[in-house]
């Protein structure tokens, strides 16, 4: 593959980015509006609440039935949105068991940070570090006052200066480009629709404990419909978070190489990382998704019988020849 700039890489990477986020909220409503025909087709529409006069299609009852629930699903997804959007750091945190870096603990990863920050004219990121001997980094953050680089305690001693510098451009680069507010985004869409479906599974389950049997057929029809719009947002939304990580890798990468001016660095920093990626603490995928490498099992396969679809980052060989030919 041929690199082809920088800059081109970054409107491109942006503008699919950005299509693929608007499809979140857009999906939402298709997906309410797909329960709402299939209530009305095979539980007759919930009464008489929906039936007037005159000859009425399912789909019209089905958007009149839309037209009450919509506004009280989208409410609720913005609720939940908000919460997660500005509790990530946090959770992030517990998720990882990252504590912040001191400078006296550590000047070098420091010096490192702020020559390239004063180099692009950046404010200089928190700097986290987690205790871990694998090689793994990540950037997180929404904001100037919450970006944070951390990096795994085994990248910090296993690699060389100008190594662990082109990992560090590689996470800064995610952070000049707002990459990482867009996957935390992108992260809380695709955990609404993971919960709705736990929750309806869960309901299905008691309802057919707790219900009389005259009422259980109904009930748990219900909750199946509403597992099956779920299982099918929530795996159209794994496709979308998947397409923008795949695709912002390249482009740190690129940024990673404009910085120090040293792909390869990074190139053989990939190599190393790649052979130890796996960070103990993290458990949560969507959250794994975040570092310069997947930790688990996704970092070694990515499915290729369907071309790497469901992996988070593109093959790692495939990154380090782009970075070659620079």
């Amino acid at each position: 593959m041929q690199y082809v700039g920088i800059q081109t890489q970054q409107s491109r990477n942006n503008f699919r980015s950005l299509l693929l986020l608007c499809l979140f909220p857009v999906l939402v409503c298709v997906l309410v509006l797909l329960f709402c025909y299939l209530y009305v087709m095979l539980l007759g529409g919930g009464g008489g609440d929906y039936r007037m006069p005159g000859e009425v299609t399912q789909m019209q009852l089905a958007m009149g039935f839309f037209v009450q629930i919509a506004p009280y699903v989208l409410g609720g997804v913005l609720i939940w949105f908000l919460i997660a959007y500005f509790a990530n750091t946090s959770i992030i945190n517990s998720a990882t068991g990252s504590r912040p870096l001191s400078r006296m603990e550590n000047k070098r990863v420091y010096n490192l940070v702020e020559n390239l920050c004063m180099s692009q004219g950046m404010t200089m990121p928190k700097i986290n570090v987690i205790d871990d001997d694998s090689l793994n980094a990540f950037a997180s953050g929404i904001n100037e006052r919450s970006y944070t680089v951390t990096l795994s305690r085994g990248i910090i001693d296993k690699l060389d200066d100008q190594e662990l510098e082109a990992v560090i451009a590689h996470e800064l680069s995610h952070i000049r480009n707002h990459d990482v507010r867009l996957l935390i985004i992108s992260i809380v869409f695709v955990g609404i629709f993971a919960m709705v479906a736990q929750l309806a599974m869960r309901s299905a389950y008691y309802s057919s404990f707790s219900r009389r049997r005259d009422e259980k057929n109904g009930a748990v029809l219900l909750m199946l419909l509403v597992l099956l719009v779920a299982a099918v947002g929530y795996f159209f939304s794994i496709l979308m978070r998947f397409a923008i990580s795949r695709k912002r890798e390249y482009l740190a990468d690129a940024g990673s190489a404009e910085m120090t001016k040293n792909p390869l660095a990074l190139a053989s920093a990939l190599r190393k990382i790649s052979a130890d990626p796996d960070i103990e603490a993290v458990e949560r995928d969507d959250v794994a998704q975040l570092f310069i490498q997947h930790p688990g099992k996704q970092a070694e396969s990515a499915l290729s019988g369907m071309s790497g679809l469901f992996a988070t980052h593109p093959p790692i060989e495939k990154r380090i020849q782009i970075l070659e030919q620079f």
